[in-house]
Formats: C-alpha cells, sequence, structure tokens
C-alpha cells in the first residue's frame, strides 16, 4: 500500500471532523478558542487519531463510527504538548517549527486551553450525537480507557518521572521504560484499543493487537529520542539536541546510540508478529509500525 496516500487521506479525514467538533474562533470567549484552535491546527501528523481510525478497520469496523474518538484523541494529545512546552516544564519556545502556545498567547491562557481540550475530549467522547449505534458498555470501555491512559498512571505519571530524572547523573534503564511507555506509549496504546473495541474487537484479537499497539509505542519514542540526536531543528520542528541539553533520561542516554537503533528495530518486528494472525485490513498498522522508526520528524 501506499502509505504516504494513506496517511495524507486520513489526515484531511481528521482534520475535516476537529474543524467541526471544536468550538469555533469566533465563540466566546474567543481567547481561549483561538488558543486551542492554534496547537490543534499547528500542522500534527496526526498519527493518534489514525490510529484510532486504522485499528478499527483492521478488526473489520467502520471507521465513520471512530471518527469521534479519534478526534477526542487528538484533543488529548495536543493538550499534552501545550503543557509540555509551558516554562514549568520544557520551557520550549517552538512546536511543530511554530511558537509555542504560551509564546503567543501567555501562559495562563496556554495553560487554559490545555485544560479545554483535555474536556472537551470527553464531551465528545460522551455526547449522544457522536457515540452512534455504538454498545454503552463499548462507549463506557472508550471513555474509561481515554482517561485511564491521560493520568497519574498514564502519560501525567510518564511526565511526571521524566521530570524527576532530568539531569540526574545515573538513570536506569527500568526508569527510563516507564517513562517512555507512560509519557509517550499509553496514549498510542490507548489509540489502538479504543479503535479495536469500536470496531469489535475482544478476546485473542484485542489481545494481539495491543501487543502491537505496546511495541510501537515504545518504539515510537525511542525513534524521538534518536531524531533529537541526528535530526535538525528543521525536521523535528523544535531545538535539535534538546534532550541532550537539559540531560533526558532517554534510550540513548543510557544504551548508546546504535543499541537504541537495534531497540527500536526489535520492537517493530514484534508488532508486525503481534499482527500476524490478521488480514490484509491491518496493512496501514504493518505500514505505520515500520514508518515509525524511519521518519524524520
Amino acid at each position: 500500500m501506499d502509505l504516504k496516500n494513506y496517511l495524507k487521506k486520513m489526515q484531511k479525514l481528521v482534520d475535516e471532523s476537529l474543524e467541526k467538533y471544536l468550538p469555533q474562533k469566533d465563540e466566546l470567549p474567543s481567547s481561549i478558542h483561538s488558543a486551542m484552535r492554534y496547537s490543534m491546527f499547528a500542522g500534527g501528523k496526526r498519527v493518534r487519531p489514525i490510529l484510532v481510525l486504522a485499528a478499527c478497520e483492521a478488526v473489520g469496523g467502520d471507521l465513520k463510527q471512530a471518527m469521534a474518538a479519534a478526534c477526542a484523541m487528538e484533543m488529548v494529545h495536543t493538550y499534552s504538548l501545550i503543557h509540555d512546552d509551558l516554562p514549568a516544564m520544557d520551557d520550549d519556545d517552538f512546536r511543530r517549527g511554530n511558537p509555542t502556545n504560551h509564546k503567543v498567547f501567555g501562559e495562563a491562557t496556554a495553560i487554559l486551553a490545555g485544560d479545554a481540550l483535555l474536556t472537551e475530549a470527553f464531551i465528545l467522547l460522551s455526547h449522544p450525537c457522536c457515540s452512534g449505534d455504538l454498545d454503552p458498555g463499548i462507549q463506557c470501555q472508550v471513555i474509561h480507557e481515554m482517561a485511564v491512559c491521560a493520568g497519574s498512571r498514564g502519560m501525567i505519571g510518564g511526565q511526571v518521572v521524566d521530570m524527576e530524572s532530568e539531569g540526574k547523573p545515573e538513570i536506569d534503564l527500568a526508569t527510563v521504560l516507564y517513562i517512555h511507555t507512560h509519557k509517550t506509549g499509553a496514549l498510542i496504546k490507548a489509540s489502538v484499543r479504543v479503535g479495536a473495541l469500536i470496531g469489535g474487537a475482544a478476546g485473542q484479537k484485542l489481545d494481539a493487537i495491543t501487543r502491537y499497539a505496546e511495541a510501537i509505542g515504545l518504539a515510537f519514542q525511542i525513534a524521538d529520542d534518536i531524531l533529537d540526536i541526528e535530526g535538525t531543528t528543521e525536521q523535528i520542528g523544535k531545538d535539535a539536541g534538546s534532550d541532550q541539553a537539559r540531560g533526558k533520561a532517554t534510550y540513548p542516554a543510557v544504551l548508546g546510540l546504535a543499541e537504541s537503533k537495534r531497540r527500536a528495530e526489535e520492537l517493530v518486528d514484534a508488532a508486525l508478529e503481534a499482527l500476524s494472525c490478521f488480514d490484509e485490513k491491518a496493512e496501514p498498522l504493518r505500514e505505520i509500525a515500520n514508518y515509525i522508526v524511519k521518519r524524520k520528524s
């Protein structure tokens, strides 16, 4: 399959739906809605919502039924980026090549824009017009999956340990693994599981696609660690080498660059093996796994 065209097509569908679901800039208070939309439409690749849609299709579901959940996942992801860039956290000036939210709208509005996007995600997930004919039990499970992945046992927990580990001279692999599987991996895992649940997956199929998600979630962050060293500021959309400069707990910092690359490739192989019980409808998931470690941005 042509992954480039697939990603472009899916990104367009997601962007069109986000345009519909998000409050418009002129809706009061316009300042917060402008800030929310600024970061939502700042050039994201939409990897997580595309994973929701691809997982739904892989198990035989209808991607239209998963679109609201896909958009909600991108809202959660974008909220996390806005907060991650704040002066109290990573203090980044650029994201995706554009000034970060707090640089444009001020720190207070940026915090509230992130809060609003997180809340908006659950408004969308629970809205009757977005659930369609989805079984109420599955809808509840989807909301639960997304809440857990975003909370202190998921993404926020990973962010906390990441901050606590910054600049420490001795960080072990177990700590880096915790950070990566929670700060980045939790949202990717939830994206795949949410799509699969909406598509009707259960039992062995759900277990297999979960193994795929866990493998690509970790591979994605290792690839980010590598890009921070090998990529340029223009490629990655923020200052290259910032992880090293801050003394971040990363795979290359603990294992070295060559071993980190080997681990990422191993994880992709494990992800592909997990999908061996799926037919050609899972081909986008297979291609995305390979794309994760080969991307340059």
